[in-house]
């Protein structure tokens, strides 16, 4: 059949999901991993980077935010590449980037050097988590696409495990440096992404390269058709067209704040940053505030370590419940679940450090906030139109990141003064307050293929 009258959406959607589309999610989650293992260290070596550099709290405090500075110039600055440049070579570099950067957090000898390394290392993750749900919501079909781009964030809780599993075991032995040395090798990673990740052709078509389009198109069809043990695809089907003229570097940033758009984005951009205001601010010094309890280093991070596996389940609940319930009533729910249990948590050192309260509110409360992460990753880049997917995507992870840079740095000066229950509180109100702009300003977006969602004309 001749397919080349038709859309890259038109035959991107009627494609059945196959082993293919599972090995780009599998490279796309890992890459998100091992970023996410390297942006979690820093919540388990903290104690003793800040015991080895004579650190008081707000001095430890501004630290740990010093990659989120990072991560606010790295993804406001991705977007507007990608989407003017393509998905695929931001996606690369930003691996290289954040590989150089963890390489020279190894060898910081003073604590102004080891923030600077943090602040480019923070560039390349905030250049890396935009692009990917952006490429990956672009590639996957409609029918699977919340599902898949939840399960990809289900990496993170996976990457932040993993970095308290790898310092408990070695952060006695080789110290934090090699730690950073250990997690500099994943950056290798990048060959697999150059040989089998494809550019998106709905972001080549929109850029008026309709033959590159037309050719990727059809290298996906055919490792789709051979995936699935040869046969005839479904043919196309003709979806809502959206024609966005290629503009300059900036027209996407415009086109965000235009009228369709400008609710969505105030909405994503208060969801983004009261969210990661309250996560970060929290789970950055969960080991280093049970340190301050009394608790020793290792036990602190085993503590912090079994706390995190509550996400888990979370996420893998979520991506579930995206496709059932829809993304407003999961991200509402989740948020207000972390809300309830961040501050029973914070109630544990009022209650004299109580282990087992401290335990189960923590596995619970991670439960609520990795499920989270998984709507706030599916629902963003459905937002947006392929023209400023990339740049609505990275504008509202910016966004975010200046909660994550505020959040640690707020923490290290309002403990002191509070303590961990009021520090707690603190974080359940930010969760509360994003529910709350969720609930009354949240579009639905399930079942819909992004080409729908772009012609919507409003909130509802």
């Amino acid at each position: 059949m001749d397919t080349g009258s038709f859309s890259a959406a038109d035959r991107l959607e009627r494609l059945p999901v196959s082993g293919y589309h599972r090995i780009i999610f599998i490279i796309i989650a890992l890459a998100f991993f091992f970023d996410s293992m390297d942006l979690a260290m820093m919540t388990f070596l903290l104690g003793s980077i800040k015991t080895e550099f004579g650190l008081s709290s707000a001095e430890a405090g501004l630290l740990a935010s010093s990659s989120f500075f990072g991560m606010v110039l790295g993804a406001s600055l991705s977007g507007l590449l990608a989407d003017r440049f393509g998905r695929k070579p931001v996606f690369q570099w930003s691996i290289v980037l954040w590989g150089l950067a963890s390489y020279l957090c190894s060898t910081a000898q003073t604590v102004e050097s080891l923030t600077l390394f943090r602040i480019l290392l923070g560039v390349g993750m905030g250049m890396e988590f935009p692009i990917a749900q952006s490429m990956l919501s672009e590639l996957i079909p409609a029918q699977r696409r919340g599902r898949y781009i939840a399960l990809m964030d289900g990496f993170w809780p996976l990457g932040f495990v993993a970095a308290g599993v790898l310092s408990y075991f070695l952060l006695p032995l080789i110290g934090w440096r090699d730690i950073f040395l250990v997690l500099a090798v994943p950056a290798v990673f990048v060959l697999a992404i150059r040989f089998f990740i494809p550019e998106s052709p709905r972001w080549l078509e929109q850029a008026g390269r309709h033959e590159a389009a037309d050719k990727v198109l059809c290298a996906i069809e055919d490792r789709v058709r051979a995936s699935l043990g040869g046969g005839v695809l479904p043919a196309p089907v003709r979806l809502p067209r959206v024609i966005t003229p290629p503009g300059n570097f900036l027209s996407a940033l415009g086109q965000i704040w235009s009228p369709l758009y400008r609710q969505r984005t105030m909405m994503i951009w208060s969801l983004w940053f009261f969210a990661l205001l309250g996560f970060y601010g929290l789970t950055s010094w969960l080991s280093a505030l049970l340190q301050q309890s009394g608790f020793a280093v290792t036990q602190s991070v085993y503590y912090t370590v079994l706390i995190s596996l509550g996400g888990i389940p979370g996420f893998l609940m979520a991506a579930w419940l995206v496709e059932r319930w829809g993304r407003k009533p999961v991200c509402v729910v989740t948020l207000l679940g972390g809300a309830v249990m961040a501050f029973l948590y914070g109630q544990s050192a009022v209650f004299g450090g109580n282990v087992a309260l401290l335990i189960g509110s923590g596995l619970l409360m991670q439960f609520f906030l990795f499920g989270m992460w998984a709507v706030l990753y599916t629902y963003t880049p459905e937002l947006y139109p392929t023209s400023a997917r990339a740049t609505g995507s990275g504008f509202a992870s910016a966004i975010g990141r200046v909660g994550s840079l505020l959040g640690p740095l707020i923490t290290g000066l309002v403990f002191p003064v509070t303590g961990q229950g009021g520090v707690f509180a603190l974080g359940a109100l930010c969760f509360a307050i994003a529910a709350g702009v969720v609930w009354r300003f949240g579009m639905e977006t399930r079942g819909r293929t992004l080409e729908e969602l772009t012609e919507a004309e409003s909130m509802g």
